[in-house]
């Protein structure tokens, strides 16, 4: 009989763990450097009682690529700029957000929780991504190599600077920044012209450069050993934040033609295998601890207090979906791989 109660009593256990926590769940996240480190992770997993799996990328190609694959099926929750979002949107791979069920929305500033307001967002009256993190796509550099802050992105094709410039290996921003710096009126649609006129000034480039980067610790790396001068800054005041913890004496600038930014947000894929785990997830990165740790840690603004350093808003131009994402990312495989600038 004493045997018979205590298995009752397991059995009473196991029917109180709540439904999120069933045995073997396993939440699949694909999201870039700094958002989920190992403690943020550990933390959820001891509060819901489940694993997390990381995925990190380190573009916006490669995020494709690994949601692409198997159709999606591999990931739960992604983190994702707003032009990605709408990319995903119109290929069937998110689902709807039940906002109700994300009670942490409330913390955020109100330009984040004027959803309609931000294209990417919603569609058809239903939320498919909640605002996380967003930067502006700056100029950092040296302050000894280069002591008057540069005033344009111009300043990567000066011909004092060779071999010293650091660009970010993306074919979407490298496109867009570049045709921002040439004065095209639309940064993310060029016509045939504009798209050969930008793609020599990305072969011309190359000239002044030390690297290709694509994550930040890599440009971190290369910018302290190889002493170089100027550094795109696709992940913005993060890579400000890590090259400073590092040592370096670097400043920070939003060009005078402006600066592309981009705000990452947190979505669902069509095919998340427990969406009330995945909307844990994306409920629990909303918590003010977490957005304190990611500004603390990382240097990035969070969508629950005004940023530590103002990025100049009135000259940041928001991402948006290019006119055609095949084509840049071909001639980019042709620009990086020497592709004479004849040829184009």
């Amino acid at each position: 009989m004493r045997r018979l109660c205590s298995i009752w009593a397991l059995v009473a256990l196991c029917m109180a763990v709540p439904a999120l926590a069933a045995d073997g769940d396993v939440l699949h996240v694909l999201a870039w450097p700094g958002y989920a480190d190992a403690d943020v992770v550990k933390a959820f997993e001891q509060q819901h009682q489940v694993k997390v799996v990381v995925t990190l990328v380190d573009s916006d190609e490669s995020l494709w690529d690994k949601l692409h694959a198997q159709d999606g099926e591999l990931f739960d929750v992604l983190a994702a700029n707003t032009a990605e979002i709408q990319r995903y949107y119109h290929n069937g791979m998110l689902q709807p957000l039940d906002v109700s069920r994300l009670p942490n929305t409330r913390f955020q500033l109100p330009r984040f929780q004027d959803r309609e307001s931000i294209e990417g967002l919603t569609r058809d009256g239903q939320v498919y991504a909640i605002p996380f993190t967003y930067a502006a796509m700056g100029l950092i550099y040296d302050r000894q190599q280069v002591p008057v802050p540069p005033r344009s992105m111009a300043e990567m094709w000066n011909p004092v600077y060779q071999g010293k410039v650091l660009a970010f290996n993306s074919a979407q921003h490298n496109f867009s920044f570049t045709a921002l710096t040439l004065g095209l009126p639309d940064p993310f649609h060029l016509r045939d012209a504009e798209m050969r006129q930008v793609t020599r000034q990305l072969v011309a480039l190359r000239r002044n450069l030390l690297a290709y980067y694509s994550l930040p610790e890599e440009a971190t790396d290369l910018f302290l050993r190889h002493k170089a001068a100027l550094l795109f800054a696709n992940y913005g005041m993060q890579q400000v934040t890590q090259l400073r913890q590092a040592g370096a004496d670097v400043g920070y600038v939003i060009p005078d033609e402006g600066a592309i930014a981009w705000l990452d947000c947190w979505a669902m894929t069509r095919t998340a295998s427990n969406p009330e785990l995945a909307l844990a997830w994306i409920d629990y990165m909303l918590e003010p601890r977490i957005g304190k740790l990611l500004s603390e840690r990382q240097g990035l603004a969070n969508t629950l207090e005004a940023p530590l350093e103002p990025a100049g808003d009135a000259r940041l131009i928001w991402l948006q979906p290019v006119e055609d994402v095949g084509r840049r990312e071909t001639l980019w495989s042709r620009i990086v791989s020497g592709d004479r600038e004849e040829r184009f």
